[in-house]
């Protein structure tokens, strides 16, 4: 696709932090993260759930260490990703007794790439701070980053109280949401803080200050951003399912990405019973590149029907070459450098259908209602060919196919893909 001239995003400047090589902030990449639900110590179930994440794009993974037998099954939960060829970086994610696992357990804490330690149940009064230096101690032995997550469903609450006593004190006092998100961004820039004065790098540490309410997580990494210059998780905690969770990640990431705050993201979707946890992945994606911050699968882009397009045949259409393209991605990127990058339209009527057709790389143009029965395919803006009859999607998943092999893998262009001097014809598209 051309697009219009657009103002770039002009990201926050921060120090880059290396989690198992991939770099996070310093103007790198955002990186797209996500978890797994499986229980850690059923060595097989996570396996292959962190593949299914890392194969459909997850670039960080982070899995639970909430017990001995989760931190004991770690070392080989690598040790057959890596069989496998997965070399994706695994996170752990400790709450409670994260010092006793990583003191315990020294082959997890060499495995892990990266720590994500939340201060707000790292141990309550005398024990909170001896606590959290073992964890910090622990990532500074094996040379590890940490991530500093805090989360107001399980905040200091000493730290809480503290501050609304304070806040109480105060000529002008706060409402009670703003002294909670200030309490948010007080523990993670004081845990900061604390971690490099016991000798962690400060290039070893990333910081997240999630909410669940769109607003809240707006207002509190604005902040954030402007306190700090640790590179930023960003995540609604507690989306929701389905429809809800996406709505509200995206509304919430989306608007701090256009302010350039983020630095690595994940969207928490519950899933379905018996739901596809990659669909996390996907959306984090969706979000990057819609955005025009990165590239990851080619992008279909479709009409949403009306009156004129009464026929089922362009909404599968575009359902299977949406489902194609993604099934196609592991093999493509292998092969076809800037693959990611193609946009493919597919337009139900002749409204729009043309138009939209010819910004893409690859477009096709189906008859509407009471339209002739052909389907003009458009080739970087050029019509190349005609289509007609039952086996249009067939027809026109090859020409993608030969698109990308001569576009992206530097193969001779077929005939299809050049200015249109000739039609496939087979039955009317009627007989749909």
């Amino acid at each position: 696709m051309r697009p219009l001239n657009r103002p770039p995003i002009i990201r926050r400047r921060s120090r880059t932090v290396l989690v198992g090589g991939i770099p996070i902030g310093g103007g790198a990449p955002i990186v797209v993260q996500s978890m797994t639900n499986t229980d850690t110590a059923d060595v097989a179930a996570t396996v292959t759930q962190v593949k299914a994440l890392a194969d459909a794009g997850s670039e960080l993974v982070r899995i639970s260490v909430n017990t001995a037998e989760a931190a004991a099954a770690v070392p080989v939960i690598r040790m057959r990703l890596d069989a496998l060829g997965c070399a994706v970086p695994l996170i752990g994610d400790f709450h409670f007794n994260g010092h006793k696992l990583l003191t315990n357990f020294p082959e997890c804490a060499r495995t892990l790439a990266k720590y994500r330690i939340n201060p707000g149940n790292v141990g309550k009064g005398s024990k909170h701070e001896p606590q959290f230096a073992v964890m910090v101690e622990k990532a500074i032995d094996f040379g590890k980053p940490v991530r500093i997550g805090v989360n107001w469903g399980s905040l200091d609450q000493d730290l809480l109280a503290s501050l609304m006593d304070e806040n109480a004190r105060s000529v002008n006092p706060l409402d009670a949401a703003r002294v909670m998100r200030e309490a948010l961004i007080t523990s993670a820039i004081r845990s900061a803080q604390f971690a490099e004065a016991l000798g962690l790098p400060g290039d070893r540490i990333i910081l997240a200050c999630k909410v669940s309410s769109v607003q809240d997580l707006i207002a509190v990494y604005s902040e954030l951003a402007q306190r700090c210059d640790y590179p930023l998780h960003l995540g609604l905690t507690e989306a929701g399912m389905g429809s809800k969770g996406i709505v509200a990640s995206t509304a919430a990431i989306a608007v701090l990405l256009q302010q350039g705050v983020g630095d690595t993201i994940r969207i928490s979707l519950t899933p379905e019973p018996n739901g596809d946890r990659t669909r996390e992945v996907v959306v984090a994606q969706e979000i990057l590149q819609t955005m025009g911050l990165r590239s990851f699968a080619p992008l279909v882009s479709a009409c949403p029907g009306c009156g004129r397009t009464s026929s089922e045949f362009f909404q599968e259409l575009a359902n299977n070459i949406q489902t194609y393209l993604r099934e196609q991605m592991p093999r493509w990127r292998e092969r076809y450098t800037g693959v990611e990058n193609m946009t493919v339209a597919v337009m139900g009527c002749v409204v729009n259908g043309p138009g939209e057709s010819k910004m893409a790389n690859i477009g096709i143009s189906l008859p509407g209602t009471g339209e002739v029965p052909v389907a003009p395919v458009y080739v970087d803006g050029q019509k190349t060919v005609t289509l007609k009859g039952a086996r249009i999607a067939e027809e026109f998943e090859q020409i993608i196919n030969d698109y990308v092999r001569s576009t992206y893998g530097g193969e001779a262009p077929a005939a299809h893909l050049r200015p249109e001097k000739k039609s496939i014809s087979i039955r009317s598209v009627q007989e749909r």
